[in-house]
């Protein structure tokens, strides 16, 4: 939690909005993507589903495997709580929503599919778009499953994988394959963030988008993080506190950018801070 705080209020010292944004690139997707003020009718089935999950006080066993809970003591958790807690927020599941619209990417992977709330965003985001969701825990993809398909006019478009991620990278011939965008939302280790991002290295195209969650959710992911920003192919990264978005395009001349993607800065000091 302190190390939360202090890289939050860094984070805070540091962050700029469009004023601050020389790159044409960067500036169009802050203004007409990041602060887009637009009130999206798919708000509101995000808003639906995430009600249906609060709702929902059902407990499931859960298989772990990333870098565990700041919450939970025990594997058996209410439903409700896990999407209270461990769960995309509002802002940012609506903010996910407008990145996917605005790229309009043709295919997505999501390492981490948890309950489906960002999946549901990314599917809202663009219908016609391919996606692919990996999930660990057997129980927690089944629960995510059954509650998205309770909606199937809104999320025909996604593929469920239930597999521990590094071993499906190991056996997937990846290399003739091109995500446009990828979720990063699995494990929040440094080495297995490190391990993915190499894994799917040969996936990338000059439009790729990548989005990596919890970026400073501890000091080896904020390692792993500026690593990432270092490679010899990321051109171009955005660093939102809650997620470290990367670009791979030739054109761009590299820059790193940390960008507030509210507007105001709220006064509230955890208000996008995920325990």
């Amino acid at each position: 939690m302190q190390h939360l705080i202090k890289s939050y209020l860094k984070f805070l010292f540091h962050s700029k909005n469009e004023h601050g944004v020389h790159s044409p690139f960067v500036f169009d997707l802050v203004t007409k993507c990041f602060y887009d003020a637009t009130k999206y009718p798919e708000y509101e089935v995000l808003k639906s589903y995430r009600k249906s999950l609060l709702e929902n006080k059902n407990t499931i066993d859960v298989t772990d495997f990333g870098a565990g809970s700041r919450v939970f003591k025990s594997n058996t958790r209410e439903i409700s709580k896990i999407a209270q807690t461990a769960g995309i927020t509002p802002k940012n599941a609506e903010l996910l929503f407008r990145i996917v619209r605005y790229f309009q990417p043709k295919s997505i992977l999501e390492i981490g599919t948890s309950l489906g709330l960002a999946t549901s965003a990314l599917s809202l985001g663009n219908d016609k778009a391919k996606i692919i969701t990996l999930e660990g825990c057997p129980n927690t993809q089944k629960q995510a499953q059954v509650q998205l398909q309770e909606q199937n006019s809104n999320f025909q478009n996604i593929e469920f994988v239930n597999t521990e991620f590094s071993s499906y990278f190991k056996t997937l011939d990846i290399s003739p394959i091109t995500h446009h965008l990828i979720y990063f939302d699995g494990n929040h280790s440094k080495k297995a963030t490190l391990d993915y991002f190499e894994a799917l290295l040969p996936t990338i195209s000059n439009d790729s988008v990548w989005i990596f969650d919890d970026i400073h959710w501890s000091a080896d992911m904020e390692e792993a993080w500026e690593i990432i920003k270092k490679h010899p192919k990321v051109s171009v990264t955005i660093d939102t506190f809650q997620w470290g978005i990367v670009f791979f395009r030739a054109e761009q001349e590299k820059e790193h950018f940390i960008i507030n993607p509210n507007k105001t800065i709220s006064s509230h000091l955890f208000e996008r801070i995920r325990f």
